[in-house]
């Protein structure tokens, strides 16, 4: 079999059509009446949402945190291998296959799917979290701080913060993405299958995949990708909110989050109508622009010098504490490990489905290779200047400054109050809001399309109809949570659905491997005999 000849299977052919739609029969109506009755019940029983929401993340964190952690530096060395092994050579497509859109088009969809809303949330809030947790790092507090803490020492501190908040957004999430990407685009393109989760599982199971086995993964993809996404969106909505009532006095209520949402999916809705080339890539290339003007501003007007030296210090931190902080067993800090590193560990698997579906799509003609190295490296370099930039005027304003403004406000205000001690505020905060709000339809409007995908067997030239009903199921799921207990229960959820997909991730790096390996065979056995 050559590289590129297709498996014998159709795509979308266990698809139902009606009222404009054209979804397959069993992951369309499993998952969509899943995530509705969800909804329902959290709306009709929020008491009960909450506390269920509460008890679930307990278990998962305390009982499978040692799985997940493992898992995810399993994913970490995965993609090394990738890089550095012969297999790295495969052309995503086949050998005469090229790039569709451009380096920069291709970087800019790929992290603002990415990274996005959360990105912007946490840029202060998490870097002056753990620098107030390390320095009141006695006695029982120390196990909620990284590592244990730096109690009293303001440099260790600052350095333990930073490489604490590096740990969670660079090379762990973009490779647990690459590893979906990467198979994803591989079965797809250069074997002919079905762009779904179910066909990088082919080489492990067979042709059971597009039975009932396949159903489960892929409607286990569909609500992990709604988790995800509502997740991202309830703190979109936070941020947004908390941003224009701090610039025009709006109430911050549940019921203006909801109307912000509302405002959000019809803007949405537009784009999608677009397609991906008018409406996502140009969407994704606002954001990348908006980021850097706003990151480069706080570099300009912040502590410029200290920012640079920060760049050095913090990379130095990471890379030391690296191995202490990817650890899973005696961990001193057990209640920072549970509470940040395995909550963003399943945020980061909740949002592989699409994530990585998108990026596979939009990588067609690049080598293994290259997918990996810059889905993995590129985005953390871009992280780690974000993070240092913003980290270190957070904690310098409270350091040298004495100004609590940040480290006491809520989270969603975090950076607007770091940006309140800066000056041109009102401009920065303005900046602010409008970056989170096109990263908030970034992310749904890529989101959509992923689940469409998903939904119809692996179509991607699905109906309009159908992108609205998936708009209102994340944004109908983003309220729910949102009522169900706030910021809790929308981490919680994203935890819980996170981690059963993150042993189908465990099995596409194995299928992965054994397609590439063939791939190569076939590759060599091919140009062998053509010499």
């Amino acid at each position: 079999m050559s590289d590129a000849q297709p498996f014998n299977h159709r795509v979308g052919e266990n698809n139902i059509r009606f009222a404009g739609f054209d979804v397959h029969r069993t992951v369309f109506f499993v998952s969509a009446a899943l995530v509705l009755l969800m909804v329902g019940w959290v709306i009709a029983f929020p008491a009960a949402a909450t506390d269920g929401f509460a008890s679930a993340l307990s278990f998962v964190t305390s009982k499978a945190g040692w799985l997940m952690g493992s898992l995810a530096n399993l994913f970490v060395l995965f993609c090394l291998f990738l890089m550095v092994s012969p297999y790295g050579s495969v052309r995503l497509g086949g050998p005469a296959a090229r790039p569709e859109f451009s380096d920069i088009a291709w970087f800019a969809m790929l992290f603002a799917a990415g990274m996005g809303i959360g990105m912007v949330f946490y840029s202060v809030a998490e870097p002056i979290s753990h620098f107030s947790s390390s320095m009141a790092a006695i006695g029982e507090a120390a196990g909620g701080a990284p590592l244990g803490g730096a109690a009293g020492d303001v440099e260790g501190s600052a350095r333990l913060a930073m490489a604490a908040t590096l740990f969670h957004w660079t090379i762990h999430p973009w490779s647990i993405f690459a590893v979906v990407a990467v198979g994803l685009a591989f079965f797809t393109y250069n074997r002919g299958m079905p762009l779904t989760i179910r066909s990088s599982l082919h080489p492990l199971f067979g042709d059971r995949v597009w039975g009932p086995l396949g159903d489960v993964v892929d409607g286990l993809a569909v609500l992990a990708t709604v988790a995800g996404l509502a997740t991202s969106l309830g703190l979109g909505a936070q941020q947004a909110l908390a941003g224009i009532g701090y610039l025009f006095g709006a109430e911050p209520s549940t019921l203006n989050q909801i109307l912000l949402i509302a405002v959000i999916a019809a803007v949405t809705t537009l784009s999608v109508s677009l397609g991906l080339e008018k409406g996502v890539k140009w969407l994704s290339l606002i954001n990348v622009a908006l980021a850097a003007a706003l990151c480069l501003f706080v570099i300009v007007v912040g502590p410029t010098a200290k920012i640079f030296a920060g760049l050095w210090a913090d990379t130095l931190a990471f890379i030391t504490k690296f191995p202490a902080l990817a650890g899973v067993s005696d961990r001193e800090d057990g209640p920072f490990f549970r509470d940040w590193t395995i909550f963003y560990w399943a945020w980061w698997t909740a949002w592989a489905p699409f994530v990585g579906m998108f990026i596979a799509r939009i990588s067609r003609g690049r080598t293994v290779r290259q997918t990996v190295f810059f889905v993995v490296l590129l985005p953390s370099l871009v992280s780690i200047v974000w993070f240092t930039a913003f980290g270190t005027v957070a904690i310098d304003q409270l350091v040298t400054a004495g100004s609590r403004a940040a480290a006491d406000a809520e989270l969603p205000l975090k950076l607007f109050a770091t940006l309140r001690e800066l000056p041109l505020a009102q401009l920065s905060s303005l900046i602010g809001i409008v970056l989170v709000m096109v990263f908030f339809i970034t992310s749904w409007d890529s989101g959509t399309l992923v689940l469409d995908t998903l939904a119809s067997g692996g179509k991607t030239d699905t109906r309009k109809a159908q992108s609205v009903f998936w708009i209102v199921v994340v944004g109908a799921a983003a309220v729910a949570l949102l009522l169900g207990g706030g910021l809790k229960s929308l981490q919680s959820g994203s935890v819980v659905t996170g981690l059963p997909f993150m042993i189908v991730i465990t099995l596409i790096c194995a299928g992965t491997l054994r397609g590439l390996i063939v791939a190569r065979r076939e590759a060599l056995q091919e140009k062998g005999g053509r010499t």
